[in-house]
């Protein structure tokens, strides 16, 4: 016995399909919302598509649900932390008083009353190619369920399987060793000399004139070296919390990456801005790692948006502000290194989400602001 689809079902159920296994969208679940889909894709042409197959009669009506449909993107804009959201509204059952106006600029509107109706659309085939090709095998109506069903299913599984491969845990390794290197240079800065200051000098501490003298490792050595116990102790607990994130988020060798290039940048940033002093400590590094996970967190902001807007952005505020009001704090550093470490991620990439052009673009700006870096150095002497 055939299970019997009416027409509108028979639509949804197609344009589901469709929007989940060819253009990688994801319901989500709007509270209140009845005989209404909602997806959402935020690298595709409309971050949001609206399936809804609820009778609107005329116009008045019409505009009281996109007031409606209206609200609930602000809220997935708050949620997914974008400045502008497009949306697709695809009705089933319009009224055929009903007129479609322009005047909304970030939803765009389609009426579609069947299957054959959804393939010569012609602003859907613009903008969704595939969906002129995209159809159900002709079978019964069961056998379109089971289909759909299954299609549905094996795509969640994949897209599942790639968010547990980034956020499952993993064995950390590289911030131990960055931890370890980092407390031994301590103890052998505290016994090379019987002067503190003139061990870091020796073990490569970070300042304009030295590194102007062709000493460049000072930019990448002072990154392992602190000038006081304290100083060491609070940059390593920070280390090894945010340090241990950005190696299971991103990876082993793109983490060791994006530290030495934070460490780089927060050097560059140090030396422009400050003439004589001598700087070290791995804060600027820890820093950029601070914009790595911004960055990260961005791209991945439908599962840590919260962590986003509630740690990471607030911690970076509340540090740079700490930098600025308290003396004996290298704040260009810890600015730079926060810039150098969202380029750096930007670079190495992020798995599932990073494009050739995102890194290529990423090494372009850094390069050229570590080059333009090196040249007001230079104009200073």
């Amino acid at each position: 016995m055939s299970t019997i689809l009416n027409n509108k079902d028979e639509m949804i159920m197609s344009l589901v399909h469709y929007f989940v296994t060819e253009e990688n969208y994801t319901p989500i679940n709007v509270q209140g919302a009845k005989n209404e889909i909602w997806l959402e894709n935020l690298e595709a042409p409309y971050k949001i598509v609206r399936i809804n197959s609820k009778y609107i009669h005329n116009n008045e009506q019409y505009n009281m649900d996109l007031f409606k449909m209206q609200f609930v993107i602000k809220q997935i804009k708050k949620k997914t932390l974008s400045f502008k959201m497009n949306a697709l509204n695809i009705c089933l059952d319009l009224g055929q008083s009903v007129e479609l106006t322009e005047e909304n600029k970030t939803i765009d509107t389609v009426n579609v009353t069947s299957i054959n109706d959804i393939k010569k659309n012609k602003f859907l085939s613009n903008i969704y190619p595939k969906i002129t090709t995209n159809s159900f095998k002709k079978t019964d109506n069961l056998d379109k369920i089971i289909n759909v069903t299954e299609d549905i299913n094996r795509k969640t599984e994949t897209e599942n399987k790639k968010y547990e491969n980034i956020f499952k845990p993993k064995r950390i390794i590289v911030t131990k060793i960055l931890i370890a290197i980092c407390i031994a240079m301590y103890f052998v800065s505290l016994f090379l000399t019987d002067n503190f200051a003139s061990s870091l000098i020796i073990l490569g501490a970070n300042n304009r004139g030295l590194v102007l003298s062709g000493e460049f490792y000072r930019l990448i050595t002072s990154a392992f070296l602190h000038g006081s116990i304290a100083h060491l102790l609070v940059n390593m607990y920070s280390l090894w919390v945010i340090g241990s994130q950005v190696e299971t988020y991103l990876g082993k060798v793109q983490y060791l990456v994006i530290y030495l290039l934070s460490a780089l940048m927060g050097s560059l940033f140090s030396i422009v801005f400050l003439e004589t002093s001598l700087s070290v400590g791995a804060s600027g590094a820890i820093f950029g790692l601070m914009g790595s996970l911004l960055y990260f967190g961005y791209h991945y902001r439908l599962y840590l948006s919260n962590a986003l807007t509630g740690q990471i952005i607030p911690i970076i505020i509340l540090n740079l502000i700490l930098g600025f009001t308290m003396s004996g704090i290298d704040n260009a550093a810890h600015i730079g290194g926060l810039i150098g470490g969202y380029l750096a991620t930007m670079i190495v990439g992020i798995k599932y989400k990073s494009t050739k052009r995102d890194n290529i673009n990423g090494l372009i700006v850094y390069f050229a602001l570590a080059i333009f870096l090196f040249y007001v150095v230079f104009k200073l002497v």
